[in-house]
């Protein structure tokens, strides 16, 4: 599927969030500005969440509480080379049937992703438009 505009990734990750019940793994693949938060604020949008989505690039993770009791937790590894003390937090999100978990750069945690899992890679084909292939449970949403 081709997104060719940050609007256009929003409303589809808002498809997304409106898809999801809780429990969902999803990891996020991309370069760095392909378009991964973007989609998470699509995504929280989706699930009502009206608080500011931002990159936890810096602080690791972030978590946003939705009005019907779900949580979005938003993690992103890609400053780090193992997940550490983070690794606990990780698998009780994981682990939490309200917690919707979107991971970025993944790699790291693996070996504590649950099998069933949601793989979204985002390519930047230009510099609006982005190649987007979904697999895993939420693949029907391409």
């Amino acid at each position: 599927m081709i997104i060719n505009s940050d609007r256009a990734m929003i409303n589809f990750g808002e498809k997304i969030g409106q898809a999801l019940h809780g429990g969902e793994v999803l990891t996020l693949v991309g370069d760095i500005g392909a378009g991964k938060t973007t989609l998470v604020k699509g995504i929280a949008r989706g699930m009502k969440i009206e608080e500011d989505v931002q990159s936890p690039s810096y602080t690791i993770s972030r978590v946003y509480e939705a009005p019907n009791t779900l949580r979005l937790a938003h993690y992103d590894f890609y400053r780090l080379d193992e997940a550490g003390i983070l690794s606990g937090e990780l698998v009780e999100d994981l682990n939490d049937p309200q917690t919707v978990t979107i991971i970025e750069w993944s790699d790291i945690v693996r070996g504590v992703l649950p099998k069933k899992h949601t793989t979204i890679n985002i390519k930047a084909i230009s510099e609006t438009e982005r190649e987007v292939d979904i697999s895993g449970s939420l693949g029907d949403l391409t």
